[in-house]
């Protein structure tokens, strides 16, 4: 039952009761009605208000992802790990210690730089192509 339906049900109630509203008590119980019913058409209002928000954000939301799409590209799934092909691989700068981490493209071209300290770091493939070699 709504807000406003439970003070209708109210002032059916006072009103079957015979309250005289002529009285002191009677004054205050219409009054109490009055107030409970203009509350009630209020929160009524509010939820009207409030779920027009929502369908205003929701369309917002689903603008906004059509807006992301169309920037940064759609993604395949949404998945974080599943879809992750390449290997990462940690490598540790002899001169600072500080750790990267890498994929297989970046250690194939045979240097970076450390972010760091500026070191240049150098990967050398040949023994993994020797074992490629050895494996076949």
């Amino acid at each position: 039952m709504k807000t406003t339906e439970k003070v209708a049900y109210l002032k059916g109630l006072a009103e079957g009761l015979g309250i005289d509203d002529q009285t002191k008590e009677g004054k205050v119980i219409a009054a109490i009605i009055d107030a409970l019913d203009d509350l009630a058409h209020d929160i009524e209002s509010l939820d009207d208000e409030l779920d027009e928000v929502a369908e205003v954000i929701g369309t917002i939301s689903d603008e906004m992802d059509d807006i992301e799409d169309e920037v940064f590209g759609e993604d395949e799934c949404d998945c974080e790990d599943c879809c992750d092909d390449e290997d990462m691989y940690e490598v540790t700068c002899p001169s600072c210690n500080n750790s990267i981490t890498v994929d297989y493209d970046v250690i194939s071209s045979g240097e970076i730089v450390c972010p760091n300290c500026g070191e240049k770091l150098e990967f050398d493939l040949s023994d993994l192509d020797d074992e490629d070699e050895d494996d076949e």
